[in-house]
């Protein structure tokens, strides 16, 4: 099945889990190559574009974020578009390795081969005790029970 636009329900929701899958890996050189030469990127408060700022950027959020679990789940889609909720959980390597979580929102655009070409990102983070976290090592992230109680 080919994931590239226009987008039904299933394909939005395999390229939504296929992000899902790219991002857990950590990888900046592999993540970077799912979006445009020149992807336009608002990640919170950093705005920047193309491959070579996407794994700068990317490095260096790996290198903070340590033990990084994320969850996608698809919000709404159009022909090219996909708007996305997330959670991820970390230990902060710069605030004492304490853990957190972020409750974000992101909108993406393709082009006609299916790569990202905008990416739009807003999120917040709350601290979380190690008893609280939802992404336990070993776990599937798809497997924690997400529902209106964690809003």
């Amino acid at each position: 099945m080919s994931l590239v636009p226009p987008f039904t329900r299933e394909t939005a929701f395999k390229k939504v889990k296929a992000a899902q899958d790219l991002w857990n890996t950590r990888d900046p050189e592999k993540v970077a190559q799912a979006y445009t030469p020149t992807c336009i990127w608002r990640n919170r408060t950093s705005f920047l574009q193309g491959h070579a700022a996407i794994v700068a950027f990317l490095t260096a959020k790996w290198q903070r974020e340590l033990d990084y679990r994320l969850r996608k789940e698809l919000f709404a889609f159009t022909d090219d578009r996909i708007a996305v909720q997330f959670w991820y959980e970390y230990r902060d390597a710069e605030e004492g390795l304490g853990w957190k979580r972020c409750y974000g929102l992101e909108d993406w655009t393709f082009d006609e081969d299916g790569k990202m070409r905008k990416r739009m990102m807003s999120a917040n983070d709350v601290e979380i005790d190690e008893g609280g976290r939802w992404f336990t090592d070993g776990m599937d992230v798809d497997e924690f029970p997400i529902g209106e109680e964690h809003w």
